[in-house]
């Protein structure tokens, strides 16, 4: 009997399977078992052809594959590889070294690359496995540390490499990205601005809170009339936002590939903006059989966008309390249960009322104040208490100064070192309780003012703990140690009357 590794995704992490193989005297065939599906028990054609191709002629025997764990549901192409070369070198003497074998076979003996590829190697390089890919595959794997990866073009090429043993691993290719470098940690950025913030006209207060938001994470509420610039600052936010670690990088690549999208490695950090008719299932994921990613997963590490925020639905906006929350979605279904990791930068923009006129001085508002209470209470209170920074717009009358992405970006790399050297896993908009009190540390004159505030303002744990990681964050951009008086009080100026 042969026993050769593979792999299965269990919900977004890869669980071990042994490929098992025997042949006994019994009528010619192959029989595969283990909670095999479709596609894997369609792999016995795909071999047989393969196999042929390869020159491999099939023993008067019946072939039975095993996949171990049997009680673990098993699916993809990928596993043909690893049949095939428990059937080719059954009774040859070969070891396979704990090499884990993936790739789905042609007709003719090619071994091709499989949309779960990549996720499954990225979960197992906690381990630091070695593994047999296709060739095919090896420029975007290669980008994976903490793996050793041996590339085939076809079958009779990976049935050679184990018989004579000559293993040439393909190096780890470094990110083409510039970085920098903090406690021994690499982390990338892009100095490229597609869409820059030169082109938003006035808006200073709102731009200052883009820039607040984008440096330490923070929640964000945008408020203002039609065409004001809600959206435009919202989505020149992603291209200033604070530099990516490799982890983060492959953590956003593995969500990509579970959901079929194209992975460039790029250190800009995702932008996920749902419409607001979008179903809850595509938005928190989800799936009669398998779940799937929803835009709330997909936005992990980036910033998801819900513009016309009153407008999604009651029950998506309090489902949206959890991943705000406990940075985490659960998606609980009959045949399975994910997890998916949430940490994202929110941000929403909304009009003032219905028509959108109530906050213009130049149009006049045609909303009663039921139409107005009514539109405003969709979002409830609880939530509202989850965004840290509440911004209303003005209209865009005088142009004011301009001020540019890359300028922007600059104040953001500087907050996001002294985040970081000062030891901290989580941004300042991410901090736990702890974190509050460990990094949060004002001047006495800013904690009796801190302590005033609360009290007369009425404060919930949570705004007061808001309060102080935004301080934080003002205090991080201007490079200071402790946090001023002049930092809360403007981080008070952010807060949602």
């Amino acid at each position: 009997m042969k026993r050769i590794f593979c792999a299965t995704l269990d919900g977004v992490d890869a669980r071990e399977v042994q490929v098992e193989s025997s042949f006994i005297n019994a009528l010619p065939g192959i029989s595969i078992v283990g909670l095999a599906s479709n596609s894997i028990q369609e792999a016995k054609d795909r071999v047989k052809a393969a196999l042929g191709a390869s020159g491999f002629r099939f023993p008067p025997q019946k072939i039975t594959i095993n996949l171990s764990p049997s009680d673990l549901r098993k699916s993809g192409s990928h596993f043909d590889l690893a049949i095939a070369l428990g059937i080719a070198l059954q009774k040859e003497d070969v070891d396979f070294n704990n090499i884990f074998v993936f790739g789905e076979l042609g007709l003719d003996g090619r071994v091709k690359e499989s949309a779960k590829l990549f996720p499954l190697l990225l979960s197992l390089s906690k381990k630091g496995i070695s593994a047999v890919v296709p060739k095919e595959s090896l420029l975007r794997l290669a980008k994976i540390p903490g793996i050793t990866l041996y590339g085939v073009a076809t079958l009779a090429e990976a049935i050679e490499l184990f018989k004579v043993k000559n293993f040439q691993a393909t190096p780890t290719q470094e990110l083409p990205w510039p970085s920098v470098e903090i406690k021994n940690q690499k982390y990338y950025y892009t100095k490229e601005y597609p869409i820059d913030f030169e082109d938003v006209i006035g808006q200073q207060r709102a731009k200052r809170a883009a820039l607040i938001a984008a440096a330490g994470m923070h929640n964000l509420l945008m408020e203002g009339s039609p065409g004001c610039g809600k959206s435009m600052i919202a989505k020149r936010m992603r291209y200033i936002l604070p530099p990516m670690s490799l982890a983060e990088i492959l953590e956003v690549a593995k969500l990509k590939s579970l959901s079929d999208e194209e992975i460039d490695f790029s250190p800009v950090r995702p932008l996920r903006s749902p419409h607001h008719s979008a179903t809850k299932a595509s938005i928190f994921g989800g799936g009669s059989s398998d779940a799937k990613p929803g835009e709330v997963a997909l936005a992990h590490n980036g910033m998801l966008f819900f513009d016309e925020f009153p407008h999604f639905s009651k029950s998506a906006l309090e489902a949206l309390r959890e991943p705000l929350q406990d940075r985490r979605v659960l998606i609980s279904r009959v045949n399975t249960k994910v997890e998916y990791k949430t940490k994202f930068l929110f941000v929403a923009a909304q009009n003032p009322c219905p028509c959108g006129n109530l906050l213009s001085s130049v149009h006049e508002c045609r909303c009663s104040e039921l139409e107005i209470r009514r539109y405003k209470n969709r979002i409830s209170s609880p939530l509202l208490d989850r965004i840290d920074m509440y911004v209303q717009m003005s209209e865009p009358h005088e142009e004011g100064e301009r001020i540019s992405s890359s300028q922007m970006h600059v104040s953001v790399l500087q907050a996001f070192r002294k985040q970081k050297e000062r030891g901290q896993k989580d941004f300042n908009g991410k901090l736990d309780e702890a974190g509050i009190e460990q990094y949060c540390t004002m001047s006495d004159e800013a904690k009796s003012i801190f302590d005033q505030a609360t009290m007369k303002l009425g404060l919930s744990h949570r705004s007061a703990g808001n309060l102080r990681k935004v301080s934080r964050t003002i205090a991080d951009i201007e490079g200071s140690d402790l946090i001023e008086k002049r930092h809360l009080l403007e981080a008070m100026g952010f807060r949602r009357r």
